[in-house]
């Protein structure tokens, strides 16, 4: 790549007044986990939605084998497309440069590289809008880099960002704190490794428990990649390989019978609030809310749900509850039953959920008076007023 193709660093040596230079956001995506093609789908929604009157934008994607890359500021071409989701490999400005952030927290300089050539400084960031979805991203681990960087960066800290992603320790500390879970039971790597039979026995006794069907996945992954819905052991086994393909920790669930409810909780300066709630009715042909119902066929969730207004109260104060049981910052999307006896169960939160334009968090925002603009702008803001380090 020639050097007039790169992104220009900030003009602070030759600016008279360098402290009014816009805020530069750096929108990372991709990713090693399976969720990278919704990843660069959810970024390429962000950096259109950015005010580029208020902030300057610095797209790197990381490819599939973990290259942070230097891309295309090209929402247009991160669409799916034809049914298929895109790749930060179908962006990159190279086929071998890669971008380094400094881990020195007095400095938030970004480099650019190739082999056999000096790095260049391509300028400071201010803040980081990650939407790495999964592991190796979503799970805490880019947050730690940049704690250790001190780079402010949207979203949940680093623990926060650990326990929303692990659905064993998620459901464990929703328990600590009274929320309802539901019945589960989890299979770690090494149980399943030295006693294959031990475990998969304790998978029949808890479907003896709880009756089939069963959900079988990965414990820490999202967009329902990897979940299979079980409906006799006949198909246990290959539900199981098919979670281990995402995670070799894996969980069993039982079907909860009942309506999907999910609420958005924003963090506003007096404290988090929750959005109007949405439905995820029946889709009929799905087995479940699987990834290809969310984001290909576009199934359509019911935004404000039809619930009555304490049902709504309720799932508003169970939302925020499940934030601040996690020590949340900025933004969760909080998925429930509503069961048939009228109660809701907490399936699970996302730290950084979908921001897809048919995403359900935005959609739920939209309604509660916040647009998809105002939603992105209010996070960076809240990213760049909060600082690094432990708080």
């Amino acid at each position: 790549m020639s050097s007039e193709n790169l992104p220009q660093s900030p003009e602070r040596a030759e600016s008279p007044e360098p402290h009014r230079r816009k805020p530069r956001v750096a929108v990372v995506f991709g990713g090693r986990s399976s969720e990278h093609g919704i990843s660069v789908v959810t970024a390429g929604a962000v950096m259109k939605a950015i005010d580029r009157t208020k902030y300057d934008v610095l797209p790197i994607g990381i490819t599939s084998d973990g290259r942070w890359a230097l891309t295309a500021d090209d929402p247009e071409r991160m669409a799916i497309a034809d049914r298929r989701v895109p790749d930060v490999a179908q962006l990159t400005e190279s086929a071998e440069g890669s971008v380094a952030l400094s881990v020195d927290p007095g400095s938030r300089e970004v480099f650019y590289s190739e082999p056999g050539s000096v790095p260049k400084a391509l300028g400071e960031v201010d803040v980081v809008f990650p939407v790495l979805h999964g592991p190796y991203g979503e799970d805490g681990t880019l947050q730690g880099l940049l704690e250790l960087s001190g780079v402010p960066y949207v979203g949940a800290g680093v623990l926060a960002s650990a326990v929303g992603q692990d659905k064993e320790y998620m459901k464990r500390v929703f328990s600590s704190y009274g929320l309802p879970v539901g019945p589960y039971e989890v299979v770690r790597p090494r149980e399943w490794d030295g006693d294959r039979a031990a475990a998969r026995k304790r998978i029949v006794d808890f479907a003896g428990e709880h009756g089939w069907p069963l959900f079988v996945k990965p414990a820490r992954g999202g967009s329902s990649m990897g979940i299979s819905k079980v409906e006799d052991l006949s198909g246990l086994d290959e539900a199981i390989e098919e979670a281990r393909r995402h995670d070799p920790k894996f969980l069993v669930e039982s079907l909860l019978r009942g309506r999907e409810i999910e609420c958005g909780v924003l963090e506003f300066e007096d404290g988090p609030r929750a959005s109007v709630p949405a439905e995820i009715p029946p889709v009929t042909a799905h087995d479940f809310y699987d990834f290809e119902a969310k984001y290909i066929d576009s199934a359509a969730g019911l935004v404000p749900a039809p619930l009555t207004k304490e049902q709504t109260a309720e799932v508003q104060r169970l939302a925020v509850a499940a934030f601040e049981a996690v020590s949340c910052e900025g933004l969760v999307r909080a998925d429930f039953f509503l069961t048939e006896d009228g109660g809701f169960v907490v399936n699970e939160i996302n730290t950084l959920p979908g921001f897809t334009p048919i995403s359900m968090y935005p959609r739920m925002w939209q309604e509660s008076g916040v647009s998809y603009p105002e939603l992105v702008d209010r996070l960076i803001q809240a990213a760049l007023s909060r600082s690094t380090g432990l708080r």
